[in-house]
């Protein structure tokens, strides 16, 4: 009974979309003018509403059938590119359905066929997922038939008991924009967790604030000698950037030849949206699998699995339009009340934060639930909208609460997936570093770190400043997803000569002469340029120095010619005054890097606005000291362990791993030894090589309500 009572079901919601499909056509015939569904006589509406069924049923058969195989054939185009070509692709099924109607009366343009088709994905899509809300039952048998025939595919017994674990990285994320979102209403399944099932545990980060740093300590768990997002290599002469792939590849490689541990996720893992591995077998959109070329790159297999099914091309096209022109919008609005800070929002940046905030975030989200309904031990993805935005609007505002908004409702959705997985699941949220807001070096003071750099050394000064390079993750990814290489040029490899490299990282600045070995000494740059650090340190603009002395070792200088040798250096007192607790040890542990540059550079800090000034075109930034951006968040359920103990306190993102490590053997889940092939950053098993498929979320993972 249950049986006939399913399949019933089942065509009855068959019925229902062939339908709706089938006078959407009919509509749609009789508003553009180069599609229609009747002979040149005429036709009686009988006639018209069977050739739409014809029509409708076959474009359906179509795109169960043909979509996939068609999507995979063009393996090799661009993510981006793809996700335009759906379009057309689609339009041509329409035109292949057309011709398949035995009465011949169906015909269109081909710019109209991409029309119809996709307003009929958007439409059958929608109406197959409500009826599938409307029945929790259907739903529920969908996901767990859908995932069974996953794991019958990947050869795989059944699944353990032990729950698995999934870290939902929200990018930039501050512990007391969390708070206040939750109090704002902003976040309301955030705040449900708050109130019943999880723990709010503030961390601090190292002096090197940003993704690169801590997602490399959270993954592998080491953040030894990163000093910066970017930094100058004397030996090499290059500069490592920690958002382009080969240097995204070598950190890892470190870190895994430091620890002697493949990472977080070599157990069953899957790491989606990230810039490392972690050990993970399966991966999508991740940047050091971006570094490899070749037929069966995964860097991208995300965006093809994701796109397999049109109609979720179709939903997210729309919601990147929608995205676009609310950027536009925004951006609009700032410059008519000229709002400050501010920073330019034109270019290509519009279809850059599209990308962050819509399709970054729903292939990542489509690639968790989908790995949650395989049955995988632990996940961890990056959700990277909010930093993205809040780089160019600030940490806090209207844009960025619609953001968090939208996050939530993503959060909501991975939520209500876990309760249909195989395997029960335990959601643990956090976030990597913070932002601190503030007007840029340039304008406030009307050059750059760069330009004071060259008159403290009495070089020439450009009349008109070169534009610092953003740090931002999404712009990397973009270029990744549209297979373009990465724009190195000066940045990538300085010329030779005694010109200083100047480099940002958010209000964080390093200055490296490249034509010395080591770290040039106090004495040395005071020798070669007597004005250059009392240039620096007596500028309103600059809170501390850190460079190394021949006589002290290591010291810091400040305003007003305050040296304090960074043995002595305390939390709070001179240089350091009002950059809060650790500040001090935070210093002190990058000075023991080998990479460390000649001299250190931290903008200046104000406690009471919480501003500071970065380097770069940010108005909300990360990578040095100072603020919010010090102080990301980590939330976790109840039934797993504290991360530490009361009055205890979770400090760098080393620290974080183990916790994580720590949580995961809680889960019985048994951690896998190094392998030679990862020490030496190959990752190149069987596994690893073999593209993901589609995700058994297809027409599941809608995200904006308005868009």
């Amino acid at each position: 009974m249950g049986r006939w009572r399913t399949t019933g079901s089942a065509l009855l919601r068959v019925i229902v979309v062939w339908v709706v499909s089938t006078l959407t056509m009919m509509l749609l015939a009789g508003i553009l003018p180069d599609f229609k569904l009747t002979s040149d006589n005429g036709d009686s509406i009988t006639q018209v509403a069977l050739t739409a069924a014809w029509g409708a049923g076959a474009f359906g058969l179509l795109g169960a059938l043909v979509w996939p195989l068609v999507v995979r054939a063009f393996l090799l185009v661009p993510a981006l590119v793809l996700g335009l070509l759906v379009f057309f692709l689609n339009g041509s099924l329409l035109l292949m359905a057309l011709r398949l109607i035995p009465t011949g009366r169906g015909a269109a343009e081909p710019e109209t066929a991409v029309i119809v088709a996709a307003v009929m994905s958007a439409v059958a899509s929608a109406t197959s997922t409500a009826l599938a809300v409307r029945d929790d039952d259907a739903y529920r048998r969908r996901l767990s038939r859908l995932a069974d025939r996953r794991r019958r595919r990947r050869g795989e017994g059944p699944v353990p008991r032990p729950p698995g674990l999934v870290f939902l990285q929200l990018d930039g994320v501050g512990e007391h924009v969390l708070r206040d979102a939750v109090d704002a209403g902003l976040m309301p399944t955030v705040a449900t967790w708050l109130k019943g099932t999880h723990r709010l545990t503030p961390w601090r980060t190292d002096w090197s604030s940003q993704t690169g740093a801590s997602q490399l300590g959270i993954l592998h768990g080491s953040t030894f000698d990163v000093p910066a997002f970017r930094w100058y290599e004397k030996e090499s002469g290059e500069v490592m950037v920690s958002n382009r792939p080969a240097s995204a590849v070598e950190l890892q490689r470190r870190a895994v030849e430091r620890t002697g541990d493949g990472g977080l996720l070599t157990l069953d893992g899957a790491s989606r949206g990230n810039l490392f591995s972690g050990g993970a077998d399966q991966v999508a959109l991740v940047l050091t699998v971006a570094a490899r070329r070749g037929r069966r790159n995964r860097s991208r297999a995300g965006y093809f699995a994701y796109f397999c099914d049109p109609a979720n091309a179709v939903r997210t096209a729309g919601s990147f339009v929608a995205e676009v022109g609310r950027e536009i919008a925004q951006s609009t609005r700032a410059r008519i009340r000229k709002g400050a800070p501010r920073v330019k929002r034109g270019g290509l940046y519009p279809f850059i934060r599209a990308f962050a905030t819509v399709v970054e975030r729903d292939v990542v989200v489509a690639a968790v639930m989908g790995d949650m309904l395989a049955g995988r031990t632990a996940v961890y993805a990056d959700l990277v909208a909010y930093d993205e935005v809040a780089h160019h609007s600030g940490p806090r505002g209207r844009d960025t609460d619609q953001v968090l908004g939208r996050l939530d409702r993503s959060l909501a959705l991975i939520a209500d997936a876990a309760r249909h997985a195989p395997r029960g699941y335990r959601i643990v949220l956090l976030s990597d570093h913070g932002q601190s807001p503030g007007e840029t070096f340039e304008g406030a003071y009307g050059l750059t770190l760069k330009d004071l750099v060259r008159a403290g050394c009495g070089l020439p000064v450009p009349r008109r400043a070169r534009r610092t390079r953003s740090g931002a993750e999404a712009r990397y990814a973009v270029r990744v997803a549209l297979h373009r290489p990465v724009e190195e040029g000066e940045e990538a490899r300085p010329g030779p000569g005694s010109d200083p490299v100047v480099l940002a990282s958010g209000n964080l600045g390093l200055i490296s002469f490249p034509d010395t070995e080591g770290r040039m000494t106090r004495e040395q740059i005071d020798r070669r340029h007597p004005a250059l650090l009392p240039t620096l340190a007596s500028h309103p603009g600059i809170g501390f120095l850190l460079v190394r002395s021949q006589e002290h070792g290591a010291v810091v200088l400040g305003g007003g010619g305050a040296e304090v040798p960074l043995a002595q250096l305390a939390d709070g007192e001179g240089p350091l005054k009002g950059f809060g607790r650790g500040a001090a040890d935070a210093v002190r542990r990058t000075d023991t890097f080998p990479h460390t540059a000649d001299i250190m550079v931290n903008s200046m800090y104000d406690p009471a606005t919480g501003q500071v000034h970065a380097f770069e075109e940010q108005i909300g930034s990360h990578g040095g000291l100072g603020g919010e951006q010090s102080h990301p968040f980590l939330l976790s359920p109840l039934d797993l362990t504290e991360p530490v103990p009361d009055g205890g306190e979770l400090v760098g993102a080393e620290q974080v791993h183990h916790v994580l490590r720590r949580w995961l053997r809680e889960g019985q889940g048994p951690q896998v030894p190094v392998g030679a092939e990862v020490l030496a950053g190959v990752e190149n098993s069987p596994s690893t090589d073999r593209a993901e498929g589609p995700f058994p979320v297809g027409g599941l993972t809608r995200q904006d309500k308005t868009s």
